[in-house]
C-alpha cells in the first residue's frame, strides 16, 4: 500500500477499532470524502468514510453525517466508531446490498419510494434545527418562492441511485452528507427528477411521488417553484461544467419535468 494514499494514512488511527487490516477497497463513489472504502479486518468488515481533518466543506459534511446518524437509524446503517485526529474517520456497519435501479419497470422503484416516504416520517432532530435548506433559494424567481421551501422536515437532499441500497431483507439510504431542515416535499421532488433521468415519463414519476405524504403536504405553488429552481440550478452547473454528462442529464430531466407541468423557465 502506497504510503502517500489515504488508505495508508488512516491505518494508525483506526487500528484500535479494526485490529489488523487485511484490505481496504475503495468504493466507486464518494465525492464528499477523501476516502470511502470497505475495510476488511480482524474485527470484521466496516464501511469507512475519511477526510483530512481540516476546516472546510468535506469535514463539515462528515461532521453532519456523524451527528445525524443516531436519528436516521431506521433507514441507514449505524455508525459503529469514529476517530478524530489528523484524519476524521467514520466506521459504519457494512451492509450486504447493491445500489438501486431507478429504471422504469425495476422492482427497486417501489422500495426506493418507500425509503423516501420513510425519510419523510423521521422526526426533525435537535441537531438539525439550524440546518436550514437554502441551496435552491438563489435560483427562485423571488424571495416569496424561496419561502415555500422552508419547513420542519429532515431532508436527505442527495437523492440518487447510488445512495439507495437494496438488500435481501432490508433496504437503506446512505450518504447523509448534507442533511437539512426544510419542506418535506423536497426529497420527493428530487426523486421525481432522478426517476425522469432514469427514463420514466414525468407523469409516471409524479405518480410514484403521490405515495409519499410529504408530496401532498406541499404548499400551493411550491412544487412548480422548486421544479423551476432545479432547472435553473442545473443549467448553472452545466455552464460551469460543460463536460459533466451527469449534469447534462439533470438539465434534461428538469426540463422534461417543467415542460410536463407547463412551466416556462427563463
Amino acid at each position: 500500500m502506497n504510503a502517500d494514499t489515504p488508505e495508508s494514512r488512516i491505518l494508525p488511527f483506526i487500528r484500535r477499532h479494526t485490529g489488523e487490516v487485511s484490505s481496504i477497497r475503495r468504493t466507486e463513489r464518494g465525492f464528499s470524502s477523501d476516502l470511502t472504502a470497505l475495510v476488511d479486518c480482524e474485527k470484521g468488515r466496516f464501511f469507512v468514510k475519511a477526510v483530512r481533518n481540516r476546516a472546510g466543506g468535506r469535514r463539515t459534511s462528515l461532521i453532519r453525517e456523524q451527528m445525524i446518524n443516531d436519528y436516521t437509524s431506521p433507514v441507514s446503517p449505524p455508525l459503529l466508531w469514529e476517530v478524530e485526529d489528523d484524519w476524521l474517520v467514520l466506521g459504519f456497519e457494512a451492509v450486504q446490498a447493491r445500489t438501486a435501479d431507478f429504471a422504469p419497470g425495476s422492482p427497486d422503484v417501489p422500495k426506493v419510494v418507500d425509503l423516501v416516504r420513510r425519510i419523510g416520517g423521521l422526526p426533525l432532530p435537535p441537531v438539525a434545527e439550524h440546518w436550514t435548506e437554502t441551496r435552491w433559494d438563489r435560483f427562485t424567481a423571488d424571495p416569496a418562492e424561496a419561502s415555500l421551501f422552508r419547513g420542519d422536515s429532515l431532508l436527505h437532499t442527495d437523492i440518487n441511485p447510488s445512495n439507495f441500497l437494496i438488500g435481501s431483507t432490508r433496504n437503506w439510504v446512505v450518504d447523509w452528507a448534507w442533511p437539512t431542515r426544510g419542506a418535506g416535499f423536497i426529497d420527493v421532488a428530487l426523486l421525481v427528477v432522478q426517476l425522469i433521468a432514469a427514463g420514466h415519463d414525468p407523469g409516471d414519476a409524479e405518480r410514484c411521488a403521490t405515495r409519499c405524504p410529504a408530496w401532498h403536504q406541499a404548499q400551493p405553488g411550491a412544487v412548480d417553484a422548486f421544479a423551476a429552481a432545479g432547472l435553473r440550478m442545473n443549467r448553472a452547473y452545466a455552464e460551469r461544467n460543460p463536460e459533466a454528462e451527469w449534469v447534462k442529464a439533470m438539465v434534461s430531466a428538469c426540463q422534461a419535468w417543467t415542460d410536463h407541468r407547463g412551466i416556462v423557465v427563463s
